[in-house]
C-alpha cells in the first residue's frame, strides 16, 4: 500500500511517502519538507530513494499549494517515484492534540475534524497546522482515505488521580483541563521496539521513555500501558525544553505578568517560545550549539545541561517511585539519540537501583543500542524513533479494513 504521511506545522509540511507490504516489510520511497509556507524564504525539499536531496527556492503562498508542490514532486517525469496520483491509496496524518476524543487513530471525516478544531485550544500551535494538511490533501487528492494519529492518544490509559489538576472539577467537565502528555506516538513506538530489542514482553514489564529533543517528555508505561507522562494540558508542562521553560510555579506567571505588563497572549508567547534553552543560556534553543557551548566552558549553557539531566533524573526517579521499580530505560528523539555525555550523567544516578553502565557502548550516535551491561538489573536502551512509520502502519491497517 502506497502511504503518504503528512506532518503539518503552522509553516512547513514534512513528509515521506511508504511503500508497505506489511507491519515489517517496507520501503521509504521519498520524503522531504516543505518550509516556510507563507514566507519569502519559501522552499521545498525532495529527496527519492536512491537518488540525491534536491532543493528548490519558490513561492509557496498556501498548504494547498506546499501539498500540490510535493505532489508534483513525487510523480515528476525526471525524479519522481510514481507515475500519478492515483498511486496514493492512502494519507495518514500526524495530529498533536486530541483530547480525550480519541485513544486511538481514525479515519479522517466531518465529525474528527469537528473535534480536532475542538483542540486548537490546546495547541494552538499546531492542530490549526494540521487541520490545513487535511483540508490541503482533500482539494489534491479527493476520496483518497485519510487516518490520523494522535500524539495523545497513547496516553489515554493514565488515571484520572495522574491526569487531573486539583482545580475546581467544574472546569474538567465545562473546558476538559486535564493533562493530556504529548510525543504518545514516539514513546508507543520506542516502548514496543526497546522491548524486542531487549527481549522483554512488553505485557510483563515496567518502562520508562525518554524522548528528549527540542520538546521532551518522558512516560512510564506498565505492561505496554501509560501510567504517567510529563506533559500536561499542553506540551509546556514537564522538563526544561528548547524554548519551553517546563514545571513553574503557577505564581510566577501572574507576577511577571504584572511586573512587565504582559498580555495572556504575551506571558503564553515568552512561556513557549523565549524560555528554555534559549531563555537560560540567552544564545540559543538548538541543542547542538549548547553542547558545543557547555564543552567550551560557558557557564549558562553548563547551566541548561546540568538543569536538563536534573530534570530527566527528577522524573525517572519519580516514575520508578510510581512503578515500583523498572526494567527498562529508552532513549530517544534528537537529543535523547546523539548525545552520549546526557545519557551519562542521568544513568549514572541509578547505580542504586543496580544500573550498571556500559560507557563503551554509549559512543552510539543515532543507532539502536544496549546501553546496560549484561549483569545490570536495569537495562538502557538508545532507540532511534520513526513516528512516520507508526503513522503508517495504523493508516494501512485502518484503511485495510474497511476495504475488506
Amino acid at each position: 500500500m502506497i502511504i503518504l504521511v503528512i506532518n503539518c506545522g503552522s509553516s512547513s509540511i514534512k513528509y515521506q511517502l511508504l511503500d508497505m507490504k506489511s507491519d515489517d516489510v517496507y520501503e521509504v520511497i521519498a520524503k522531504g519538507i516543505a518550509e516556510n509556507i507563507g514566507l519569502e524564504a519559501a522552499n521545498l525539499q525532495y529527496t527519492p530513494k536512491g537518488g540525491q536531496k534536491l532543493v528548490k527556492n519558490l513561492p509557496i503562498p498556501d498548504h494547498t499549494a506546499g501539498m500540490r508542490l510535493v505532489l508534483d514532486a513525487i510523480v515528476d517525469p525526471v525524479t519522481g517515484v510514481l507515475k500519478s496520483f492515483s498511486d496514493i491509496e492512502a494519507v495518514g496524518h500526524r495530529i498533536v492534540q486530541g483530547a480525550d476524543f480519541f485513544s486511538g487513530s481514525v479515519l479522517v471525516d466531518d465529525d474528527v475534524i469537528e473535534k480536532i478544531r475542538i483542540c486548537c485550544d490546546f495547541a494552538p500551535l499546531h492542530n490549526p497546522a494540521h487541520l490545513l494538511g487535511i483540508e490541503a490533501c482533500t482539494e489534491v487528492l479527493p476520496g483518497v482515505p485519510q487516518v490520523v494519529t494522535f500524539d495523545t492518544a497513547f496516553h489515554q490509559t493514565m488515571p484520572d488521580y495522574a491526569y487531573m489538576y486539583a482545580l475546581p472539577y467544574s472546569y474538567y467537565t465545562k473546558y476538559h483541563i486535564r493533562r493530556y502528555g504529548a510525543h504518545g506516538t514516539s514513546h508507543k513506538f520506542v516502548a514496543h521496539k526497546g522491548a524486542e530489542f531487549c527481549g522483554l514482553d512488553i505485557n510483563d514489564s515496567k518502562i520508562i521513555t525518554c524522548h528528549i529533543g527540542n520538546g521532551s517528555s518522558i512516560t512510564a508505561i506498565v505492561n505496554g500501558k501509560v501510567v504517567d507522562t510529563s506533559m500536561g494540558l499542553t506540551p509546556l508542562e514537564g522538563m526544561i525544553m528548547g524554548t519551553r521553560c517546563g514545571n513553574l510555579d503557577p505564581n510566577v506567571v501572574t507576577y511577571i505578568m504584572k511586573k512587565e505588563g504582559l498580555t495572556p497572549g504575551q506571558m503564553e508567547t515568552l512561556m513557549n517560545k523565549k524560555s528554555g534553552f534559549l531563555g537560560l543560556s540567552e544564545k540559543t534553543s538548538d541543542a547542538r550549539e549548547m553542547n558545543e557551548l557547555a564543552i567550551a566552558g560557558d557557564p549558562k549553557a553548563k547551566l541548561v545541561y546540568k538543569k536538563l539531566s536534573y530534570d530527566i533524573v527528577k522524573l525517572i526517579g519519580a516514575y520508578v517511585a510510581v512503578m515500583n521499580g523498572v526494567d527498562l530505560i529508552v532513549f530517544t528523539g534528537g537529543i535523547g539519540e546523539h548525545n552520549s555525555r546526557l545519557r551519562r550523567r542521568v544513568c549514572e544516578s541509578f547505580a542504586y537501583l543496580g544500573l550498571k553502565f556500559d560507557y563503551e557502548a554509549n559512543v552510539a550516535w543515532g543507532v539502536d543500542t544496549l546501553l546496560s551491561t549484561p549483569d545490570s538489573k536495569v537495562k538502557v536502551v538508545v532507540v532511534t524513533t520513526d513516528e512516520e512509520l507508526a503513522i503508517a502502519r495504523d493508516t494501512m491497517h485502518l484503511v485495510q479494513e474497511i476495504e475488506e
